[in-house]
């Protein structure tokens, strides 16, 4: 077995040990110390599920009315001409909203085009390079009561563009 395995195998057992280790030297009740932390995170599950239920809807809404598809043949011929596949269009409108669905996109374009292809290169890709930004401030801003969240939202989709920009010119520089 190599160190790095042996290491990662052994890393979170090793910290929660520690962590229990010094909690018991310094008297703090850690079994009920834990079950209050599992009470909390049940309560801040709850509290989350309508904002998780919402988004779950919209992204339903959004693929089977067909706004997507009508909205990719839109822009199709823009796409072609600049380069870009358009499947992979409806991976880098949903990434920003849900990370489930882009997993699902993406399984789905490598399935379709091949692991080695381009595209399912490029959506490799685009999947390590952006983030779930709607999602995160949906859930953790709504988790912590911030209602303006205007600058953290047009931060976060600028960061997911340029990632998005950006997945295409390297995957299209190295493997077009």
């Amino acid at each position: 077995m190599s160190v790095i395995t042996t290491v990662s195998t052994w890393l979170i057992p090793c910290f929660i040990l520690i962590v229990l280790l010094v909690a018991t030297w310094k008297k703090v009740p850690t079994y009920e110390m834990f079950v209050e932390g599992g009470k909390d995170g049940v309560k801040m599950a709850f509290s989350l599920l309508p904002f998780l239920v919402g988004m779950i809807v919209a992204i339903s809404v959004l693929r089977s009315s067909g706004a997507m598809e009508a909205f990719i043949q839109l822009i199709g011929p823009v796409l072609t001409v600049i380069g870009v596949p358009a499947d992979i269009v409806p991976l880098a409108l949903v990434r920003p909203i849900s990370g489930t669905a882009a997993l699902g996109m993406t399984t789905e374009l490598i399935s379709t085009h091949g692991p080695d292809s381009f595209i399912g290169r490029l959506a490799s890709t685009m999947q390590g390079s952006t983030d779930t930004t709607l999602y995160i401030l949906t859930i953790y801003f709504g988790a912590v009561g911030i209602r303006r969240m205007g600058y953290a939202l047009k931060v976060g989709l600028l960061a997911d563009l340029v990632g998005i920009i950006a997945s295409i010119v390297i995957v299209t520089i190295i493997f077009g």
